[in-house]
């Protein structure tokens, strides 16, 4: 795996700053809140094409210059972006068959940003010159933190750029059209192609897609926008500028990236991350994103946006607190990260995005949020050591790993499956929430990665499976691992095409299993399962073949059958889920495998007490970070010292909403709950 070992020597604090938006008194207003803050970073250019080109081929960067100076005199660094997620009006004027078509074959207008067909060569082409441009001009400033490059790839064109260039890459990768009609199986509903123009994005069309065109459509673009990306990296390194170059991966609602391999291409991996719950899960999920962009990084890793005060859900915004704000922060770093960034710094008075959340908000420094951003910027600058990696690179130790893969996601979207409300994001949240429960350590490894140093592998729901991923994972297996394959998993190839002979596929023979049947649940329907276990959504009428059975399903057409087997393979063994369990039982299924396992939590009983616990190596010492998620207060007792406030760990009480970091001389720890009104 690639590590992308990015030390900036402090750990980065700031946000997307939007200048152009503002007026020079108010500038000067900025820099003196952000040196109040400790704000040490911010990004700058992410949208403003339109004022740094205002007419092709003519820049005008005198309010970018001059920002900068500000803030490099104020001490503050900068990530400057390449700002080609949103064109200027110029340019969709210029080149109207660059701006994107939807699959129903509507042409969208320029009037928002992410108007842009990828594969149109006079985007690519401006982009290139942008880049270049800005690259030249800062490159080898002093004050460069980073090159931002575009924002949040993604958007999807289904327009004639697409088709070409989706038929390019079939011609790469099948060579030719029998290749396609066999990995296709095009033979059903006639849609054998003899010629390659015939071919096309899977536009909307009568009833459903091909899943194979389908499925390869999401890996062209993936590939498209990495090469879109790639050109302008090739151009900011051509301008002789060694400043680190990332784009901002984005998360979870969405995913048209295959993140291992972008990853792969950058110098430092960074994502922008926002909550999709106000509560408890809000946690998770800051968990769920940190463990995965450090994976992905295969190290520390940096966190370009965050919300600040306000967590959009649906149609309406909740409130996020500010000792939330400052638990989500350190729960980033904690696996990870190398900084605390937002968008953004200053609320909007106008545009689309007026109302989202910001460090400095509408109501300005005099107000409860600004006093937390002023709280973040201390505790961070106190606990800055922890930016120090270890010389393995390694901030992180997991005896636990999750197969991520953005295929698996892409395979399962495709529509028709035996049950739609299947979700591979949806299976790998819930596998990871239930071990996060549990207080396990969580990495994220991709197909063929050494697994040695794991105890147990967990697979999701991956529904399109290789012969070479059965393979690496039977090799684990006989080696002594531990893998927990769930339900629906290897039953197709990689062209969605089902193995038959019976379910799982390629990987009957290693679960030591053969299902001949699926039977979808309705929704709302619970089975129950021996060992005190409920499952939903899904259910397999499973033969033994080898394996044995752990637990029964104990009522409905399967009772007596198998729901959960094991299957003594070499040195280790592989369970099989036939069912989706609910999230209780997940939850108690996983604590239960690891208690088993011998795979311990980072420390005995926080969980119980409401308390986040997780481990970050570093170069001098090991932190521990408590994060305090429960409602009463808590005394912890070891060896070491907490940064945040100075004060000896031993003895030190947590409050409810409170957060430590320790820099530890022992692994050894105790908590106890305490009772304030000595009921």
């Amino acid at each position: 795996m690639t590590q992308h070992p990015y030390n900036p020597g402090r750990l980065l604090f700031g946000g997307d700053y939007n200048p152009e938006q503002w007026s020079r008194d108010v500038w000067v207003e900025d820099i003196a809140l952000m040196r109040r803050a400790a704000v040490n970073t911010v990004s700058l250019g992410i949208f403003s094409w339109a004022l740094l080109e205002p007419r092709e081929g003519e820049y005008d960067v005198t309010w970018l210059d001059d920002i900068i100076a500000l803030l490099h005199e104020a001490g503050i660094g900068f990530f400057l972006a390449t700002p080609t997620a949103s064109p200027p009006p110029w340019f969709t004027r210029a080149y109207p068959d660059a701006l994107p078509v939807r699959a129903d074959g509507t042409k969208l207008s320029h009037g928002s940003r992410d108007t842009y067909a990828i594969s149109a060569p006079a985007y690519r082409d401006a982009s290139r010159r942008i880049a270049r441009f800005l690259a030249d001009r800062y490159g080898s400033h002093p004050g460069l933190r980073g090159w931002h490059v575009h924002n949040e790839y993604g958007t999807i064109d289904y327009g004639p750029h697409a088709a070409e260039a989706f038929r390019r890459w079939l011609r790469r990768k099948y060579d030719s059209l029998d290749a396609l009609n066999a990995a296709w199986v095009t033979a059903f509903w006639s849609q054998h192609y003899d010629e390659w123009n015939d071919v096309l994005p899977p536009r909307a069309t009568q009833y459903l897609h091909n899943p194979a065109q389908a499925v390869d459509f999401k890996r062209f673009n993936s590939d498209e926008m990495l090469e879109a990306y790639l050109e302008q990296k090739a151009e900011i390194t051509a301008s002789g500028s060694t400043a680190p170059v990332t784009t901002n991966f984005m998360l979870p609602t969405w995913n048209h990236l295959e993140q291992w391999s972008w990853s792969d291409a950058q110098d430092a991996v960074s994502i922008d991350h926002y909550l999709d719950d106000p509560g408890i899960d809000g946690e998770t999920h800051v968990a769920y994103c940190g463990d995965l962009t450090r994976s992905w990084a295969g190290g520390p890793w940096l966190l370009m946006e965050q919300n600040a005060i306000g967590i959009r859900m649906g149609d309406r915004t909740s409130l996020k607190e500010p000792d939330q704000t400052i638990r989500n922060s350190l729960g980033y770093i904690a696996r990870g990260s190398q900084s605390s960034l937002f968008f953004q710094w200053r609320a909007s008075a106008g545009g689309s995005e007026f109302w989202h959340g910001a460090l400095v908000p509408h109501a300005g420094e005099a107000s409860r949020a600004f006093e937390a951003v002023v709280e973040l910027g201390g505790i961070l600058e106190s606990i800055s050591e922890v930016v120090e990696p270890p010389t393995d690179g390694r901030t992180f130790e997991a005896d636990v790993a999750i197969l991520w893969d953005a295929e698996g996601w892409w395979s399962t979207e495709t529509p028709h499956l035996p049950n739609d409300a299947l979700s591979y994001s949806d299976e790998v949240r819930a596998t990871h929430r239930s071990l996060w429960r549990a207080g396990i350590s969580v990495d994220f490894v991709r197909a063929g990665d050494d697994l040695s140093r794991y105890r147990l592998v967990i697979i999701p729901s991956m529904f399109a499976m290789s012969e070479a991923d059965a393979a690496w994972l039977t090799s684990y297996v006989r080696a002594g691992g531990q893998v927990v394959v769930q339900f629906f998993s290897g039953i197709a190839d990689m062209n969605q095409r089902v193995i038959t002979g019976g379910y799982p596929g390629v990987l009957r023979e290693l679960l030591g299993v053969r299902a001949e049947e699926i039977r979808p649940l309705p929704d709302g329907e619970t089975l129950e399962l021996g060992e005190e276990h409920y499952s939903e959504l899904w259910s397999e009428r499973v033969q033994l073949d080898g394996a044995t059975s752990v637990v029964d399903y104990r009522e409905g057409a399967l009772a007596g059958l198998p729901a959960i087997t094991r299957n003594d393979v070499g040195a280790g063994a592989a369970t099989y889920l036939s069912t989706r369990l609910t999230q209780r039982s997940r939850d108690r299924f996983y604590a239960r495998l690891c208690v088993d396992l011998g795979i311990e939590p980072v420390v005995s009983g926080a969980a119980d007490l409401g308390l986040e616990a997780v481990r970050r190596r570093g170069a001098a010492a090991d932190y521990l970070f408590l994060l305090h998620h429960g409602s009463e207060r808590v005394t912890v007792s070891g060896e070491g010292v907490d940064l945040v406030t100075g004060a000896s760990a031993t003895g030190l009480s947590l409050e409810p909403g409170g957060v430590a970091v320790i820099r530890e001389s022992s692994r050894e720890w105790m908590l106890a709950a305490e009772n304030p009104s000595g009921e």
